[in-house]
């Protein structure tokens, strides 16, 4: 795939934890299934980024890997839309990974704010491994790999985005320049015609010689528009426009996500780890259950004591799923002693009950016929394998690794 049109791709993956809940529906997979009619996109298993810090215990990863892939299809991820699969299916993520490694500076890797901030929350186990320190470079491969232009990512992984920018620049600095990189610039700028070289030609002197932004991006559009020279050349003017040689690894954007809103059933984010949660395929009685056991304003002791929604965990839910109309009704009942608790809570449990109704149903059916769920990962490997190996036969070529027989 040429980088010139890489923008159109998205690449996005998530650990395998097992069966997944609310919190993750709304702060990923709602914007998962959102995103595949809008781009190309490619959704992946990180099984491998798993054992960077469950090393000593892998034995429940593949059940893991299945029943989050049946939550993924069951909130609506289309295999007709979408790619999905495993990342150690695709092994050239590993060779990728490796070839990175080899010219990525050891501070790079060091200076993630995640490094030092995940050693301190897992303090219980040993993340002093080269497979730890590495794995933000194993995050760039994943991206690289698919030369995608955008990653969604939530406000606390844009430095994993910002590394994977530098890692591409680094790469296209140090192999983008092919022998005879300047001739086939000059040769790419002639055939785009008389008046479309000025422009070209003047647009570059005003991005390199004054850093006009503007200009870059004139440029940049100018290119993306000609139909008269080829993918090759477009990629080599616009590695030539930023002073560089060819775009191999084109630099992805990060694409923030709204922050999941999903409070957990005591107020704190929705967690397993907090036994707060709701899952996906939880059952209706549960699902009742869970949410009339939910803490209340502490200061409504009896049903004729007056609340305050603001400090009610109950609240945050009707954030999430009431109407205006509703959370009026809760605003009022709540602060004059109008409404008990459980009248408050029935909107939700109602809310809650609708929404998991059909991926209860689609995820039985998943369930039920793991052929087809295996399938349809064994597809998505195949064609992210395909994908990945164009994009390493580039990266070895421009290594000096592309031998002849």
């Amino acid at each position: 795939m040429s980088s010139v049109v890489s923008s159109q791709r998205v690449l996005s993956g998530m650990r395998p934890t097992g069966r997944l809940h609310l919190g993750h529906y709304h702060g990923v997979l709602k914007n998962w299934v959102k995103l595949q009619h809008e781009y190309e996109c490619f959704f992946f298993v990180a099984d491998w980024h798993a054992l960077t810090t469950e090393y000593e215990n892998p034995q429940n990863i593949e059940s893991s890997v299945w029943e989050m892939v049946i939550d993924w299809l069951a909130a609506g991820v289309n295999p007709g839309s979408a790619t999905m699969f495993i990342q150690s299916k695709v092994p050239e993520h590993a060779e990728l990974h490796l070839l990175l490694s080899m010219m990525t500076p050891l501070g790079w890797l060091e200076r993630v704010p995640t490094y030092k901030d995940q050693q301190e929350k897992l303090k219980e186990k040993d993340l002093a491994t080269y497979g730890f320190l590495g794995y933000p470079l194993l995050q760039s491969a994943d991206i690289l790999m698919y030369r995608a232009g955008l990653v969604p990512v939530g406000a606390d992984q844009v430095a994993h985005v910002e590394i994977t920018r530098e890692v591409a620049r680094r790469f296209n600095h140090l192999y983008g320049r092919e022998p005879g990189f300047e001739e086939a610039v000059e040769a790419a700028i002639r055939k785009m015609g008389k008046k479309q070289s000025k422009i070209y030609l003047d647009s570059r002197r005003k991005y390199q010689q004054d850093g006009d932004e503007s200009a870059l991006a004139l440029a940049q559009a100018l290119v993306n528009d000609q139909s008269n020279i080829t993918l090759g050349d477009k990629e080599r003017l616009l590695g030539d426009l930023e002073g560089g040689g060819k775009i191999i690894l084109p630099e992805p954007q990060a694409l923030l996500t709204p922050a999941s809103k999903m409070p957990g059933l005591d107020g704190q984010k929705m967690s397993k780890s907090y036994g707060n949660y709701i899952s996906l395929r939880e059952e209706p009685a549960d699902v009742d259950e869970k949410i009339r056991k939910m803490p209340t304003d502490p200061a409504r002791v009896r049903r004729t004591d007056p609340g305050n929604p603001d400090k009610c965990p109950v609240w945050q839910m009707h954030e999430v799923y009431s109407s205006e109309s509703t959370k009026q009704w809760v605003q009022e009942g709540c602060r004059n002693a109008g409404i008990g608790c459980l009248d408050c809570k029935r909107p939700i449990i109602e809310a809650v009950q609708a929404e998991l109704e059909p991926i209860r149903k689609r995820a039985q059916e998943h369930s039920r016929n793991q052929d087809l769920v295996r399938s349809i990962i064994a597809e998505g490997c195949e064609d992210a394998r395909e994908a990945a190996r164009d994009t390493l036969d580039e990266v070895r070529q421009a290594m000096g690794l592309k031998y002849r027989s």
